[in-house]
Parts: structure tokens; sequence; C-alpha cells
């Protein structure tokens, strides 16, 4: 099947020259790879490219409604991926999914024969390729990416109040990092180290990397909600993120060891907030985050296998790689199957 490249759709006529009040400027961005996605504001689009120690913004276009809002439900997407840019289905690995808020439609950030690839998939399915080539972009450069562990120097990106927070390795002493970029870019500072206790292992650590996060206010306070493999959950308040500080993160929970977090998001059901996270060894879990403000900080080693904030395992979710909102009332999420991997949308729990 013939590529089919999105470039041109891609480019409005209000964005033909760029998007000079974002310092947006049209050309050829130098991706070199692709493990986060995030949306900030009117279908801009962000991404992180680890290999490049960069992140890049998009002008998608994609800032309306596209009016259908049905539930997306797509099987086998990794072989319709793959036959969008014009490859093999075994040679595409899906890194990220995020759905734009703007417009409903979903962008799936694709690594093809190790070279990075961007996707967009509409409301009734349709898989579309976006060409690197042409494009309104700004870019950043991270100043200290991590060398040695180079895929790790970012691993979840997030856009909150005019700023792009970023988490990932830095060569810093305390490499685990989160950097706040404001938006329109002009320079990364070598952001704040961050140290939590880990109830799991019993030690304090600065070199893990945050796998996945959400900001979340509590009370008036902006924070961010770290998850770490094996698999703590931390609260950060993003004010105290600044360049060169060494921050202390209040771990709240103990999810459980011998697993990774995939995915996370908060939504509102019923007058509640919750936190859903997908993980690859324990399943989906919804945890009330009514009692974040007031939980009590784990600082010694943890007898159990979960401690601190509890928990609800999804049972009937399972391989769930990927999620998002979808809308107010429904999530998507990317879905292993023994066929392949699946867009499906659900309820939210």
């Amino acid at each position: 099947m013939r590529t089919k490249l999105l470039a041109a759709a891609l480019l409005v006529a209000s964005a033909a020259a760029g998007r000079a009040d974002d310092g947006l400027t049209r050309g050829t961005p130098d991706v070199k790879s692709v493990t986060a996605l995030a949306f900030g504001p009117k279908g801009l689009l962000l991404l992180g490219d680890p290999t490049g120690g960069a992140v890049f913004a998009f002008d998608t276009g994609d800032s309306k409604p596209a009016g259908d809002n049905k539930p997306l439900n797509v099987e086998k997407v990794d072989a319709k991926l793959a036959a969008a840019l014009g490859a093999t289905e075994k040679d595409v690995k899906i890194t990220d999914v995020k759905v734009n808020p703007a417009s409903g439609a979903v962008y799936v950030a694709v690594t093809r024969a190790g070279t990075p690839a961007l996707t967009k998939v509409a409301r009734d399915g349709t898989v579309t390729a976006i060409a690197f080539k042409d494009l309104p972009f700004a870019k950043v450069a991270l100043p200290n990416a991590n060398d040695k562990q180079r895929t790790e120097s970012i691993t979840s990106l997030a856009f909150v109040d005019g700023k792009v927070i970023v988490a990932g390795l830095s060569n810093e002493e305390f490499a685990s990092t989160l950097r706040v970029i404001p938006f329109p870019f002009k320079e990364a500072d070598k952001g704040a180290g961050i140290k939590i206790f880990h109830g799991a292992h019993g030690r304090l650590e600065t070199n893990a990397p945050i796998r996945t996060f959400v900001p979340y206010k509590i009370g008036t306070e902006e924070n961010i909600m770290a998850a770490y493999t094996c698999t703590p959950l931390v609260k950060i308040p993003v004010a105290d993120l600044k360049a060169g500080a060494k921050v202390n993160g209040t771990t709240i929970a103990e999810l459980g060891n011998r697993n990774r977090p995939l995915d996370m998001i908060v939504y509102t059901k019923d007058g509640k907030d919750y936190l859903l996270m997908a993980n690859s060894a324990r399943g989906v879990m919804k945890v009330p985050t009514e009692g974040f403000g007031k939980a009590e900080a784990i600082t010694a080693k943890t007898a159990a296998d979960t401690a601190g904030v509890k928990y609800e395992s999804i049972k009937e979710l399972t391989g769930v790689e990927q999620l998002d909102k979808l809308d107010d009332g429904h999530a998507l999420l990317l879905v292993k199957t023994a066929n392949g991997s699946d867009l499906k949308t659900i309820p939210l729990p």
C-alpha cells in the first residue's frame, strides 16, 4: 500500500509561514527518535527525542473538533500503521499514544525499523502517516541529556500553564530530572534533580527515572504525580522545580515490585478524581486521589508488597500498554493481543 503523507494537510492557511507567536517556523525537523508525546493548546503537539536530546513542538493544524464523537475501536492498529508507513508489521513498534483534546484525533508515535515516525488515527479509524518535513515547528535542546542511558533522557512529557515539563535522566549527580521549559521555547536549563525514598527497596534513590507522570492540582498547589519502576507513586510540587535544585519527592504509595508503570491519566467521575495507571505486570490500577494531600510519606522499608494510598485493580482490563482520555466519559486504550495491538474505547471506570 502506498504511504499516505499528511504534511500538507497539517499546514492550515494561518500556519503557512509558521506560528510566529509560538516561535514556530516552517521547515524540516531533525527528529532522531520518539519516546513520548503530549499536547498543548490548539493542537500543539510536543515530541520527546531522547537520541537527539531535544523536545520538539509542532503545529498540527488540527484544532477543531471532528464532529464525530463515536468511540474509536481499531483492531490490529499496528498492521494499519505499518501499511500507512509503507513498512511491514514486524518492523513497527508503537512508543506512545496521545489524544489531541482539540480535535479528538489520536496521534501515535512509532519506531519503524529503528527510524522514528508519527501517525494520526482519525475518529473513523483512518490511519495517516505524518512526514517530518515542511512543518511549522520549534526545537529546544536539553543541555545535559544522559549520555550513558540515552533512551532514558526523556521518558514522559506534559504541558502545564504555558510550560513543558520533561521527565528523564540527566548527567547531573541527581540523574533523575524534571525540567520546566517555558513555551515558546528559548532554551532549557539543567532542570531539578529528584530524590525519592523507595519503600520496596528500602533506600533513597536519585538515579531511577520517572517512567510516567501526570500533573495534578492538590488544593491550590500544582504537583507532578510520578510513578517509578517497582512501583513507588510520588508527589512532587511543581513550584520546587527550579534549575539546579535538589528536590525531595514524597512517596505516598508503594504499588508493587517487579513491575513497570507504563502510562497514566487523571479523570473525574461522579464528582471524584481518580488516577488510572497501566502497568507491565500488575494490570490497570484505579487510585482515588482524595487522600493525596494528607497521605503520610513512606520513609522506611515496607514489609508488605504494597503500602500507602490504596488502589483498586481493574481486572477486566488486560494487556493495556498505553492509555489516554478520549473525552470526559471515556478512555482510549492500546491493548496488546495475540494478533497484534488494538485501539479500544472504554467508559472511564
